[in-house]
């Protein structure tokens, strides 16, 4: 079993940055581990993501990484834009690759919130 949680979220400026973490707790050795968010009226969409193999993917502007001596995953996001708003989320697979559909996540965090005005 795997327990995940996030913080880091909040309300920020256009163009600004911010960094969103996630503290887990369980094994996630050689398995996909990212990041999803959920704007309001919209499915639920990756937005970056680590596989098991180290493999990343993000979109444009955020960074992914993955500190295994702290356990904690990181999502850096600059350059925000209002349409970046959502709630953000920590997941993980059993797998190893990663997916876009969050049907395919076994694992999830709580969410944290994210305004950018």
């Amino acid at each position: 079993h795997v327990q995940l949680v996030e913080s880091g979220g909040g309300a920020v400026q256009a163009g600004g940055s911010l960094r969103l973490s996630c503290a887990y707790v369980g094994n996630v050795y050689n398995r996909c581990m990212a990041w999803l968010r959920q704007a309001p009226g919209k499915e639920r969409e990756r937005v970056a993501s680590v596989n098991g193999d180290g493999v990343r993917y993000t979109i444009g502007r955020f960074t992914i990484t993955k500190d295994n001596a702290e356990n904690i995953l990181y999502l850096r996001m600059k350059a925000l834009k209002p349409e970046d708003t959502a709630v953000y989320y920590c997941a993980a697979r059993e797998g190893r690759l990663c997916y876009n559909e969050e049907a395919r996540y076994d694992y999830w965090g709580q969410g944290t919130q994210v305004t950018v005005s």
